[in-house]
């Protein structure tokens, strides 16, 4: 997915991670997406850049595009991350410079590694389901890894968990859950999952000390660690915790995403992670002369074109461990 902002600031990632668990509710942003997609976005947002390597979160819907195209975002390319598609309703048709058809459905993960250079598109097949619903994430690859081969993956089936009686039921997207690992390709420590609470679940879910956690609440009412929460609202939790305890007032489902605190300084702007401003100017010039990112066949339409850069110098930004 991309970001179709067309004045995109660079962002500051890394941030400061709470040395304790804290509670703070992410105020997100509406965004317009393609022709008729609006998303709210909760990463990065004001006080808040990264959740470990997770470094970008878009949800959006429930949207009814029965008489609507749907999703429809052109070919644009990305440099130094991995997206992530994960749908709870409707499909998304991806295709890429690497010549991947895949059509993604829901709670399959389709995992993106741009590596040193990817184009793709993406968009709501011409005969769809009549709801659209989601989350689109970014993952920030380290500087060892940052420059890999681009590949793309789909994982239709993933592991899951479930607690007898307590009703909840997971999906591991990402790393390893209650003991549960998906065969997601990852290259920090991280955890992604899905969690589906049925009404009037109270229960607590184990987490990694040395990770810091946030929580996205897809679908119903909730209460996380004691903070009630509206489905599009994300919570922040810090590190230092080894379960979290979870309520749904109403059938619900949750992301819950975390991971060790991403000592890097990056520069993020528009849809290209790096480490210089001059990395993310070179990068911009190879999109818009069509060399390097590749080509996406099969899109009906023209290609993003890339913002202009900002005025000011692009300069690196992180958290130091």
């Amino acid at each position: 997915m991309s970001n179709l902002d067309v004045r995109p600031s660079a962002e500051r990632c890394g941030g400061e991670a709470a040395t304790g668990p804290v509670r703070d509710l992410l105020t997100g942003r509406t965004v317009p997406l393609g022709e008729s997609t609006v998303v709210r976005r909760l990463l990065p947002t004001l006080g808040r850049r990264m959740v470990g390597a997770w470094c970008f979160v878009d949800h959006y819907g429930p949207d009814d595009i029965a008489d609507e195209p749907g999703m429809q975002v052109p070919p644009h390319p990305h440099m130094g991350l991995q997206t992530v598609s994960w749908l709870h309703e409707g499909e998304v048709l991806h295709r890429d410079s690497l010549g991947s058809l895949q059509t993604v459905r829901p709670r399959e993960l389709g995992l993106m590694t741009s590596g040193r250079a990817i184009s793709h598109s993406e968009e709501s097949p011409r005969t769809h389901a009549r709801l659209l619903h989601g989350a689109q994430l970014w993952v920030a690859l380290p500087d060892a890894h940052r420059n890999t081969e681009p590949h793309f993956e789909h994982h239709p089936d993933l592991p899951r968990v479930t607690a007898a009686g307590q009703g909840l039921d997971a999906t591991v997207i990402l790393g390893t859950f209650a003991g549960a690992t998906s065969p997601g390709t990852t290259y920090t420590p991280l955890m992604g999952a899905d969690l589906t609470l049925r009404q009037g679940t109270r229960t607590a879910v184990p987490l990694e000390p040395d990770f810091e956690y946030a929580v996205l609440t897809m679908a119903g009412r909730t209460e996380v660690d004691g903070v009630p929460l509206d489905p599009g609202a994300m919570l922040y939790l810090g590190c230092g915790r080894r379960e979290l305890p979870l309520r749904a007032d109403t059938d619900a489902s949750l992301l819950l995403l975390g991971g060790e605190p991403f000592a890097e300084e990056l520069v993020m702007w528009w849809n290209f992670i790096g480490r210089s401003g001059e990395e993310i100017t070179r990068a911009r010039e190879d999109w818009e002369t069509g060399t390097r990112f590749g080509e996406v066949h099969g899109y009906d339409g023209a290609r993003l074109h890339a913002p202009e850069l900002p005025a000011l110098p692009l300069k690196p930004r992180g958290r130091v461990r």
